[in-house]
C-alpha cells in the first residue's frame, strides 16, 4: 500500500510517496515499524533513473519497513527553484520529513534509517551527524567531496558561467553561485567521525560518475569510530544508477538483508564491547 503526500517546508510543498509494510493493514496493537527515509541525487527525482527509488522503495517496504521518497526543492514534483536550495538546505528538508515520519504512531523512532544515493548520501550522512534521530546509514555510490563531484559532472564552463552571471542552466536547472559554495563548504569524509550509529555503503565497479575507491575511503574512516559499525558490498560492473537488472536485484538485497539484520548486530556489538 502507498499514499502519495505533500511535506511543508518553508513554505514550499515537498511531494512525497510513503510506501507501508503489507503486514501493517493486518497488524493488530501498537507495532512500529522500521523507518526508511530515500534521499535521491543531483537533479533527480524521488522516481529513480530506471525507476531505481520506486523498485527500491517497494521491496523495502515488502520486508517490514515505512519506506519515504521525496523530490528535494525544485526536483521532482516538489514546489522551489533547486539551484536556489543548497547543500544546507537539502539537510533541513530531510529533517522536515523526519519531522512528518516520526510524529506517525506506527513508526519505530529507534530504528530510523537515512538511505541516499550519489548526492544524496552525502546529504543523508550530513544530515546524521546533525541529527540524533537518524540511527543508521545506506549510502548508494556516495559523493564524498560535493564540490569537486559536482563540478566534474556539470563541467567547469557550468560553474564559470554561474560565477560571472548570477546563474547557470544545467539542464533546465538554474545553477547559483551559492548553490555552488553550499557544496564547496561540506566535506563529507570529514563528518564520518561525528556519527555513530551503523553504515552500509553499496558501489559497483563499473560506476563512471563516483569513484568506486570512494566507498573504501568511506569505510575506513567510519571504522576508525569508537563506536558503530560499517560494512561495505561491491556489486561488479554495475553503474552508477546500477542500470542492468541483476545490479539492481543484488543492491536491493544486500540493502533488505543489512536492515533486516539490525538485531543482530546490536547483539554482536554488544557481546563484543563487554
Amino acid at each position: 500500500m502507498i499514499h502519495t503526500l505533500t511535506i511543508r517546508h518553508e513554505g514550499l510543498a515537498l511531494a512525497a510517496t510513503i510506501h507501508y509494510p503489507p503486514q501493517k493493514a493486518s497488524s493488530m496493537g501498537d507495532r512500529r515499524w522500521p523507518l526508511v527515509i530515500i534521499n535521491h541525487g543531483f537533479v533527480g527525482s524521488r522516481i529513480g533513473v530506471d525507476r531505481l527509488f520506486v523498485l527500491a522503495a517497494r521491496e523495502l517496504a515488502e520486508q517490514g519497513n515505512v519506506v519515504i521518497r521525496f523530490d528535494f526543492a525544485g526536483c521532482g514534483e516538489s514546489e522551489g527553484v533547486y539551484g536556489e536550495h543548497g547543500l544546507d538546505s537539502m539537510i533541513e528538508q530531510t529533517r522536515t520529513v523526519l519531522d512528518y515520519a516520526l510524529a506517525l504512531d506506527f513508526v519505530d523512532p529507534l530504528r530510523v534509517t537515512l538511505l541516499g544515493h550519489s548526492l544524496g548520501g552525502a546529504v543523508a550522512l550530513l544530515t546524521a551527524v546533525r541529527d540524533r534521530r537518524v540511527k543508521s546509514l545506506v549510502l548508494w555510490a556516495p559523493v564524498g567531496y560535493p564540490f569537486n563531484d559536482i563540478l566534474r559532472i556539470v563541467g567547469r564552463k557550468t560553474y564559470d558561467e554561474a560565477v560571472t552571471r548570477g546563474s547557470a542552466d544545467y539542464l533546465g536547472y538554474s545553477l547559483t553561485p551559492s548553490f555552488f559554495d553550499a557544496l564547496l563548504r561540506h566535506q563529507p569524509f570529514q563528518e564520518t567521525q561525528k556519527f555513530s550509529g551503523d553504515v552500509l555503503i553499496v558501489h559497483g565497479t563499473g560506476d563512471e560518475t563516483i569513484p568506486v575507491d570512494y566507498t573504501f575511503l568511506l569505510e575506513k574512516t567510519f571504522w576508525l569510530r569508537g563506536e558503530g559499525r560499517c560494512e561495505k558490498v561491491i556489486v561488479f560492473q554495475a553503474d552508477h544508477t546500477f542500470t542492468r537488472g541483476e545490479h539492481k536485484k543484488e543492491l536491493f538485497k544486500a540493502t533488505a538483508d543489512w536492515l533486516g539484520g539490525y538485531e543482530q548486530r546490536q547483539q554482536e556489538w554488544h557481546h563484543w564491547s563487554i
